[in-house]
């Protein structure tokens, strides 16, 4: 066995594990933290495959990003996780109606692989080497010509992603002073300045 070998195995195997335990594990806590770990492996994966500039991506917004913004935001908010776990029932047919997508995909794409081996091997474009042009420089040139619809579909999935998380997650606590911008804009001079005549020697 060669070095590549052993470390795609330790890599592979551990990824696994702390993947599993993403989803096992009953604290959203050890959950992001299992999640970081996961994302670390699957960067040496990459770097095992020559995809150096993946890997770097994987760690510096990955980890350096999504899932340090998910801890902090696991640990700094008042989340009533029992109440959240009521309504799982409600939302199991359409998970298990997603899940067995999901499952007939990967078996779709297993198979394919399985039936025509060639079909992996053969490229869609033709890969220039690595004295003339870079994994950074090839993956960029490739994402903004070819796929260039996808890549802004995709940016456009993160932006509902987002904003759906910022809906599920914002709460209106009675006794909460919010800003309210129409009204500020509304102001006038009448109702911004109030004018008090104050007695002598007397104060407000």
């Amino acid at each position: 066995m060669t070095v590549a070998a052993a470390f795609f195995y330790l890599f592979s195997c551990v990824c696994v594990a702390s993947a599993f335990m993403v989803i096992a594990s009953r604290n959203p806590v050890h959950s992001v933290l299992f999640l970081i770990l996961a994302f670390v492996n699957a960067a040496g994966l990459f770097i095992l495959m020559g995809a150096e500039f993946l890997a770097m991506i994987l760690v510096v917004v990955y980890v350096g990003a999504v899932a340090v913004l998910f801890l902090f935001v696991v640990m700094m908010l008042d989340v009533d996780f029992a109440e959240l776990r009521q309504g799982f029932l409600q939302y199991l047919p359409v998970g298990a109606l997603i899940g067995v997508i999901f499952l007939i995909e990967l078996v779709l794409v297993v198979g394919s692989m399985a039936i025509d081996p060639e079909l992996v091997k053969t490229p869609v474009a033709a890969i220039p080497p690595v004295s003339e042009m870079t994994n950074t420089a090839a993956l960029g040139q490739v994402l903004y010509t070819r796929y260039l619809y996808f890549f802004q579909a995709s940016g456009l999935v993160l932006l509902v992603a987002m904003i759906g998380a910022i809906v599920l997650t914002l709460r209106h606590k009675p006794g909460v002073r919010r800003q309210d911008v129409a009204q500020q804009v509304a102001r006038t001079r009448d109702t911004a300045i109030e004018v008090r005549k104050v007695p002598f020697r007397e104060g407000v």
